[in-house]
């Protein structure tokens, strides 16, 4: 089926026109959002705070993230449940251990597995589908995890049929980067000084890309 020029379009097409992996930015995004209307909408609502206390709260990573939301009142809040759980099993001397899941991270599940869904579909040769390769293929492309989520599942099942377009141009990248970097490699050595400083500034900062790539960006 033919994609549509709907919020994930624009979505992907703005993102792909700033450096780095596509999607870690998109879902970066709107996982902040997320928390914000967290914050604002959904304190009150007692089936959020249920959820939210079975996981002992977002994880460590997403409670940093708190303190540069302006809502205070709504951290308190949340906050206090998990505290009193915490107080009633330190006073019971029981391991305390939460059941459930971050929202925030369940909710990035959400959103990667919404976009892989819509690069796997971009198979066609419709016009939306053309505009789609010409502005991603413009771009860094997917993070070597995000590449890889779209061919396997968690337990190495294949997922999707990759569009050959989106295969080729991600397997490319990679070994371009991979020839880049030996090149780095090579040119650091002791007495090349003078043919590492004829290198473009984005080939001696080579290993800034690889490691981003190598690595979901979950800020």
């Amino acid at each position: 089926m033919a994609i549509e020029k709907h919020i994930n379009f624009f979505e992907l097409q703005k993102a792909s026109e700033k450096p780095g992996c596509p999607l870690c930015r998109i879902v970066s995004d709107r996982a902040n959002r997320y928390i914000d209307n967290t914050l604002f909408e959904h304190v009150a609502d007692r089936g959020f705070r249920a959820l939210h206390r079975a996981a002992g709260g977002f994880c460590s990573f997403h409670s940093r993230h708190l303190i540069s939301f302006r809502d205070g009142l709504a951290v308190a809040i949340l906050s206090r449940d998990i505290l009193e759980d915490r107080i009633e099993h330190f006073k019971a001397k029981k391991f305390w251990h939460p059941k459930g899941r971050c929202p925030v991270c369940v909710e990035r599940e959400k959103i990667e597995q919404e976009y892989l869904d819509f690069l796997a579909s971009s198979g066609g040769n419709s016009p939306e589908e053309r505009e789609l390769r010409e502005f991603f293929t413009a771009s860094d492309g997917l993070c070597a995890p995000h590449y890889a989520a779209l061919l396997f599942s968690p337990k190495g099942k294949k997922r999707f049929i990759v569009p050959a377009w989106l295969k080729n141009f991600q397997e490319t990248k990679l070994k371009e980067l991979k020839v880049r970097l030996d090149q780095f490699i090579e040119l650091s050595a002791y007495g090349r000084q003078k043919e590492f400083a004829a290198l473009s500034e984005k080939d001696q900062l080579v290993w800034k890309e690889a490691a981003a790539c190598l690595n979901e960006n979950i800020e």
